[in-house]
């Protein structure tokens, strides 16, 4: 295999990839990445500005749309279907991005495991569970009449190493982790081995949910929490999105055309140090 050959494999024209949870940091940089890399790129948003804006930063020869939708709506989820396969033709990637936490899901001295409201446990699990479930039922299909397909889901370092207080979205993680082995599997084995399940697990990267966890707004300085976190994470910083990029592109192109199942952690060595 030479040069061009490699160049190739990351060359996404005519491929097109639809993305949930686009309007984030993380999966809006995702986005606009693999727009650059010439895919055709629907960002999936229930609030539609929010889409747009991620588009209006686009830069490259890819072609990106806003497709309403909601990913615990399985009715809006096949009418996204119907209208990127009406613009696109077909749905050749699919990145999960759509998850979060609940604050009341979140122990806290005024809140303790005890007294963790059912509701908002219940609205954290369906988030991140449920909202992967169901966009891979309604796209997968489409994915597996084709014959292949790429799923990616979006883990967290939390679904391995439980984090202190976020007892929902560490339980939801980690079932993400489990239903991705479980779906490369099944499709791989009922439908195509040329469909593929995968998912990356991020380390501590700053968004929009964590940022008052990890930074104080008032000195713009870590928190104890934040100052935890970067002490066992060997790389000594958070995570920028670009540094997901490459995984990803990865995980979605043919060069890992043999590769289904797995859980990359991008995450800075902070599952590789013991603390000590």
């Amino acid at each position: 295999m030479n040069l061009t050959d490699l160049i190739k494999m990351y060359d996404f024209t005519g491929r097109s990839v639809v993305i949930t949870g686009g309007t984030g940091v993380l999966c809006g940089a995702m986005a606009q990445a693999l727009a650059g890399c010439g895919a055709n790129v629907a960002i999936l948003a229930r609030n539609r500005e929010k889409g747009e804006a991620v588009v209006a930063g686009m830069t490259g020869p890819g072609r990106a749309i806003v497709v309403h939708g909601d990913v615990l709506d399985q009715k809006t989820l096949e009418e996204a279907t119907r209208i990127v396969l009406d613009e696109f033709g077909r749905i050749d990637c699919l990145i999960n991005g759509a998850g979060g936490n609940n604050p009341q899901a979140t122990t806290r001295p005024d809140l303790t495991f005890f007294n963790l409201p059912e509701e908002a446990l219940r609205y954290v699990f369906d988030l991140n569970m449920l909202g992967t479930i169901l966009p891979c039922q309604v796209f997968g299909r489409q994915m597996a009449e084709q014959g292949e397909g790429v799923i990616l889901n979006i883990s967290s370092m939390s679904a391995t190493r439980p984090l202190t207080r976020v007892i929902g979205y560490s339980a939801a993680k980690a079932g993400i982790n489990n239903f991705t082995q479980w779906l490369a599997v099944h499709l791989a084995q009922q439908y195509s081995p040329k469909i593929r399940v995968n998912a990356v697990a991020p380390g501590f990267f700053l968004g929009e949910q964590n940022r008052n966890l990890l930074i104080d707004s008032h000195t713009n300085q870590l928190t104890e929490r934040g100052r935890s976190i970067i002490a066992h994470t060997p790389m000594g910083r958070f995570g920028e999105p670009d540094d997901l990029i490459g995984a990803v592109l990865w995980l979605l192109s043919p060069a890992s055309q043999f590769v289904t199942g797995i859980v990359i952690p991008v995450d800075g060595g902070f599952s590789a140090f013991s603390g000590v």
